[in-house]
């Protein structure tokens, strides 16, 4: 679809929810909403938190998913298009639905020798010092949230057991992930292309949800400071897990580098944030393109089957 004809076509951006992760969504939402309009497109902005938000996608020619979390990129929001025949972006159900579960996608890489850090799940009955004795210090986080809300770290057996109670107040189960001690780097996919890496760079502990949204101190590296060869090598590596998990069109790969040098796949996010601190557009940037042409292009590719 050429930005021709997508000039007068009328697309629903679904955006807001009832996620933890509402807020981003409605910001990543208007964002979207902007791209399309200047392309020539009617947009009808759909919350699927509101009354009968259903009935308004008679007649459109496609939806834009922009919900973040449960509810919209776990595979129930795509299942729900495909059975009424509207076209999408992004990801299908499947591919939604296990970037969005951490302990199911971990366990799929694990499989096939691709290199994520060592996890165990957590519930009320664990063995806090166990767990402790053998990852030593923690990531702790929810199975089905993202933008780092419910994470924290522990290194004793104590924070462990609060740390769970926190991550227990959201969707999914709580994983224990061994801390891996070093940068992280995010790759933007884009059809069967990564953009450049970037390394992100914040004085908080780890790469929360303040330091994503709200700090102006985070430091963003895009070109990263990798070298070809590394720079080569996060991409593959991003592909794989990205593919590896039946996901399409877009998403975006999070790692972390340890003091060897080794990279290690965190999650892949199958509906990124597309806020004015996002990721993907800013390795779009990178790439040479506008906030418009890659909203263009994820059209294009998502009605093309991916690719």
């Amino acid at each position: 679809m050429s930005q021709l004809k997508l000039r007068g076509s009328r697309i629903a951006v679904l955006l807001g929810g009832n996620s933890a992760e509402r807020e981003v969504s409605l910001n990543s939402g208007r964002t979207v909403i902007e791209a399309l309009q200047s392309l020539g497109v009617e947009v009808i902005a759909v919350d699927p938190s509101e009354s009968g938000w259903a009935a308004r996608l008679d007649g459109v020619s496609a939806a834009f998913i922009i919900l973040h979390g449960p509810g919209g990129e776990d595979g129930s929001m795509q299942g729900l298009l495909q059975t009424m025949g509207i076209p999408y972006t992004g990801s299908g159900v499947l591919g939604s639905a296990l970037a969005m579960d951490k302990s199911r996608s971990k366990q799929l890489w694990q499989g096939i020798d691709l290199p994520t850090a060592g996890f165990v799940t957590l519930d009320k009955d664990a063995d806090w010092q166990g767990v402790i004795d053998r990852f030593g210090k923690v990531f702790v986080k929810p199975g089905c949230e993202g933008s780092s809300i419910g994470m924290s770290t522990a290194a004793s057996a104590s924070a462990l057991r609060e740390s769970f109670e926190l991550a227990s107040q959201y969707a999914g189960v709580v994983l224990a992930e061994k801390f891996i001690d070093g940068p992280e780097y995010t790759v933007a996919i884009l059809g069967d292309k990564a953009l450049p890496s970037i390394r992100l760079e914040t004085d908080n502990e780890f790469y929360d949800y303040q330091a994503k949204y709200i700090s102006n101190d985070t430091r963003y590296h895009c070109p990263s400071g990798l070298t070809a060869d590394e720079e080569a090598e996060i991409a593959a590596l991003s592909l794989r897990a990205f593919r590896s998990l039946g996901c399409a069109v877009w998403g975006r790969v999070d790692l972390m580098r340890d003091a060897s040098g080794r990279f290690w796949v965190l999650e892949v996010n199958t509906v990124p944030g597309m806020t004015s601190h996002s990721l993907v557009p800013m390795a779009a940037a990178a790439a040479g393109m506008t906030i418009p042409e890659l909203v263009q292009r994820i059209v294009e590719l998502s009605l093309r089957g991916g690719q």
